[in-house]
């Protein structure tokens, strides 16, 4: 009977990688897909678009790729559904239906991959023609998706449990603990060659700072990260194996070195996210108020450029 609940928690354990393994697989393929036909647009529509305003007039390609034209026109229609596919992921926290389709984390990684990949296909629908109601309305669009991509990294560094705060500092701690005991279990990497990445500021300093200020630290340690990691994989590799991980900046083969690393910048990122874990729940508040109207008076414009498109005509 005993091994009932243990084969019940493997049976779910497998069916969580499944699903993420198909959701990674899902979405890396809609980056492909959709990086291929931007630049598609973009190859064949670069003629047309280095050419100054009144020489485009006269282009072969003025039928195609202006905003009235052939491709030009489908281009809105292709970026008008996917702001509508935008406001999905704001909706389903509303809709109760909606939202048990699906884990919250990977709509929002496709909320992302939409916000970065509608302003490229509005821009060119424009022609980068950027002027009037539509050269306001493309602004703010490029507002909208700016604060997102801020708020994308803003949401990162919040725990996504329950008494985060609690749960995480347990969690930290057990990993320090266990990541003692690995440092000492290994001759691969001393304690002290980790220590850099583990060495964090003073909470009293961060308390200090200013909300920009403490952003901007946070940021600096979070790009440091990588480089520091490649430094202890440089200590422990030479030859070969620094030439495949291109300094150290990829994972290499060695499995224990890559056990190890990990856990040291598991432990490093969890404290850091610790560390600025309350300045950076104001500052995600903060963006919600800023980001909603600018998302709604976008949505306006949108609705004000459309409804004038089809009383001229065009469509």
């Amino acid at each position: 009977m005993a091994s009932v609940p243990s084969t019940t928690a493997g049976a779910a354990a497998i069916f969580r990688f499944d699903a993420d393994l198909r959701h990674r697989a899902r979405l890396y393929l809609s980056w492909i897909a959709i990086a291929a036909g931007i630049l598609w647009v973009a190859w064949e529509g670069f003629p047309y678009y280095r050419l100054a305003e009144p020489q485009r007039a006269y282009s072969p390609l003025q039928a195609l790729f202006r905003p009235s034209g052939t491709i030009g026109l489908r281009l809105g229609f292709v970026g008008l559904g996917l702001f509508l596919v935008l406001f999905l992921y704001p909706i389903r926290k509303r809709w109760p239906w909606l939202g048990r389709i699906g884990k919250t984390k990977n709509w929002l990684d496709f909320h992302v991959l939409v916000g970065i990949t509608a302003p490229i296909i509005v821009t060119l629908h424009s022609s980068f023609k950027l002027s009037g109601m539509a050269g306001l309305a493309y602004w703010i669009m490029m507002a909208v998706a700016l604060s997102g991509i801020a708020g994308r990294y803003l949401y990162a560094q919040i725990p996504r449990r329950l008494n985060a705060a609690e749960l995480s500092l347990q969690e930290m701690q057990a990993l320090s603990a266990r990541l003692t005991q690995e440092l000492e279990r290994q001759a691969l990497l001393k304690a002290e060659e980790a220590a850099p990445l583990l060495k964090l500021p003073d909470p009293a300093v961060v308390e200090r700072l200013s909300v920009p200020g403490a952003l901007w630290l946070m940021f600096r340690l979070d790009i440091a990260r990588p480089f520091q990691v490649s430094r202890l994989r440089r200590r422990a590799l030479s030859g070969i194996g620094l030439f495949l991980t291109l300094g150290g900046l990829l994972p290499s083969r060695h499995r224990e070195l890559e056990h190890v690393i990990a856990s040291i910048r598991r432990q490093s990122w969890l404290s850091a996210k610790m560390l600025f874990l309350k300045r950076i729940e104001d500052v995600f508040h903060l963006w919600h108020v800023v980001h909603r109207p600018f998302s709604y008076s976008f949505a306006v414009l949108v609705v004000a450029h459309v409804t004038v498109a089809l009383l001229l005509g065009y469509y």
